[in-house]
Parts: C-alpha cells; sequence; structure tokens
C-alpha cells in the first residue's frame, strides 16, 4: 500500500506537499505527539482536506456512509453530572425518566431501522454502570437484535471485565464509552467519575473482544489543544477504536452547558479531519448535533473523511435529521450506504 504521504516541503508536485513540512501518512500509528496532532490541526484547511480524503481513500470504500440507528432503552434518571447531558437527575431539562425498554418494543424499534436502511442498532441507557439484572435482559436485546442481521451497539456506561464478557457471549458487536475530551479538560464537565475509569472501561471491552466505539464532543469550551489531545489519546491506545464518533454539542437547556458558545464550522470540519488522518482504518461518525449543520458544512465533513452517521428522527433524546432528509442530501452528493448499488457514475 503507498505510504500517501504529504507534506514534503515543497508546497508542490505530485506529492501534494504543503508549506508546513508536515508530513500525512497511510498506515495507522502508535506514536503521535501532542505537538505533532497539534500541527495537523493548524494546517491549511485545503491541505488537511486532501490528507485526509487520501487516507480515507486507502482505507475505506469512497462514497459511501455506514448507517447506524440509536435508541435510548432507558431514559434519564443518571447520578453522573456530564454538564453536556439532559438524562442527569442533577438538572432540570424536561427528560422524565423511564425504565428500560421491554423487548418486543426493542424489536419493533430495530426492524423498523433495518427497514429504513440502518445496519447496526446502537442501544443506549443512562447509567452510571449497568445492574445485574439489568444487564441480563440488555443481554437478551442483544441476542434478539442480532438475530435480525443486524450489527449491535450498546453504551451502558461503565463496565467491568465480567461484564463486557457477559456482553460479548451475548453477541454484541461494538461498545460505546467516548472520552469525552482531553484528560486535562476533562473535570471541567465532569466530577463524577475519572477520565482513568473511561480507560479502564476501554480496556475492559478490548479484553473481552469486542470492537470500541469512542470518540469526543467538540464545543463544549475546550481548545484546539483539548481537540487534539483526545486523538492522541485514541491514536496511541494498543489498538485503535474500530469506530470514532465526533459530536457537536447539542445545547440542552437546563444543562450548565445551555450557554456554550457554538463552535465554529470549518473548527468542525478540521476535527473530522484530524480523526481520519490519526485513526485511519476507523468508521468516522458525523454524530449528534448534526441537525444544526446545513447541508453544505455535512457535506465537508464527509469530504474530510466522515463515513458513518446516525440515521432517524432522535439521538437519545435530542433531535437528528430524520430519514428522508438524509436520503434526499446523501442522494445529491452521490453518497450510497454501505452495501448498497453504487451509484451510477460515482467512484
Amino acid at each position: 500500500m503507498p505510504d500517501g504521504t504529504i507534506g514534503n516541503g515543497s508546497g508542490s508536485g505530485d506529492g501534494g506537499g504543503n508549506a508546513t513540512g508536515i508530513d500525512i501518512g497511510i498506515e495507522p500509528r502508535h506514536d503521535w505527539s501532542l505537538a505533532q496532532a497539534e500541527a495537523l490541526f493548524a494546517l491549511p484547511f485545503t491541505d488537511l482536506i486532501y490528507g485526509a480524503q487520501r487516507v480515507h481513500r486507502a482505507w475505506h470504500e469512497p462514497n459511501t456512509v455506514q448507517m447506524s440507528t440509536l435508541l435510548s432503552i432507558k431514559t434519564g434518571g443518571c447520578p453522573e453530572d456530564c454538564a453536556y447531558c439532559p438524562q442527569s437527575v442533577r438538572y432540570q431539562t424536561g427528560v422524565e425518566a423511564e425504565t428500560l425498554m421491554a423487548l418486543p418494543e426493542v424489536l419493533e424499534r430495530a426492524r423498523a431501522a433495518r427497514a429504513a436502511g440502518a445496519t447496526r442498532f446502537c442501544m443506549g441507557a443512562a447509567y452510571r454502570s449497568p445492574k445485574r439484572k439489568e444487564l441480563e435482559k440488555i443481554a437478551q436485546m442483544v441476542r434478539a437484535v442480532r438475530a435480525l442481521g443486524l450489527e449491535t451497539c450498546a453504551t451502558l456506561g461503565m463496565l467491568s471485565l465480567e461484564q463486557a464478557r457477559e456482553l460479548k457471549d451475548a453477541g454484541l458487536d461494538y461498545y460505546n464509552h467516548n472520552l469525552d475530551s482531553s484528560e486535562e479538560f476533562y473535570g471541567q464537565v465532569i466530577s463524577t467519575r475519572r477520565y482513568q475509569d473511561r480507560l479502564d472501561t476501554l480496556s475492559a471491552v478490548r479484553e473481552a473482544g469486542m470492537n470500541v466505539c469512542c470518540g469526543g464532543i467538540v464545543g463544549m469550551g475546550e481548545t484546539v489543544r483539548d481537540r487534539a489531545q483526545m486523538l492522541v489519546t485514541l491514536a496511541n491506545l494498543p489498538q485503535q477504536p474500530e469506530s470514532v464518533p465526533i459530536n457537536r454539542l447539542v445545547r440542552v437547556a437546563g444543562t450548565p452547558l445551555a450557554q456554550a458558545q457554538d463552535v465554529e464550522g470549518l473548527d468542525f470540519v478540521r476535527t473530522i479531519a484530524a480523526a481520519r488522518v490519526m485513526i485511519p482504518k476507523a468508521h468516522v461518525r458525523l454524530s449528534a448535533g448534526r441537525s444544526t449543520m446545513s447541508d453544505e458544512l455535512q457535506a465537508l465533513a464527509f469530504l474530510a473523511g466522515a463515513n458513518s452517521i446516525f440515521y432517524g428522527e432522535k439521538l437519545l433524546t435530542t433531535g437528528n435529521p430524520d430519514v428522508e432528509q438524509d436520503r434526499a442530501l446523501l442522494a445529491r452528493l452521490g453518497i450510497r450506504a454501505e452495501g448498497a448499488t453504487a451509484v451510477p457514475g460515482a467512484t
């Protein structure tokens, strides 16, 4: 496989050089420094996008997107104090606590997601960590959803190795547990768990043999250095995540971050592009916050290497572009769902 390096310092030639001398290689690396990641973010925008596209096309089929649907199987009542989350019991957001969904209802929603074109069904529950009886019920859901031919994913809070193995035995394909931001910024957003707790859950998931889905949130007041450090942490894991969701903060009334300043669109796209370069084999998911993005901004995110979306009207407790709107946008861009028939003329 070609090394795909750009940035020989010449600023010209078919190698795609840029005047900064930053090299963008295609192969995964586990030795990123913070300085290197910050330099990547600081590249001229077109150089960064060009490098991300080269990496993307080396590892992924172009003009395709993986479609996931996310269902909140247990809403609200979470004891954590994540400053962005409307499901915390500490904030008055209008989200009513609900008990764990029954299996027939989950299966009904999974069938609808499959019919709409989703290939992965993600189940989210507002827990600090699931209790034994709850985990047994969720394991049943995983088995039943997988029997429909869908990939399965869950996000249930912190897991022990024993819990991770139980979910793996049930057939869970992916476990989502985001780092949210850098370790340095983390304490400004969450105080009820440590950054190391998140890393320990990722380690348990990996040791159990599941795929890791892990990313973060842009727009909480963090710096570019925080975004770079988060990606350094993910890229330098012994095995990089298979899925990296990049969320744009959804500001919810009643949460501490309700008045956070919007992140600039091009800064958000830079984070997508840097994730593509630093974690090249992963699906980079254009995740929460799409309902506030223009079609043009979403198109730039796909150009920067995003190749997965949440598909459906709702993400846990916040809005999402509906199915028909997504289909129309993807058709205009010539992008198809993974596994679908190629769009005529697309490459």
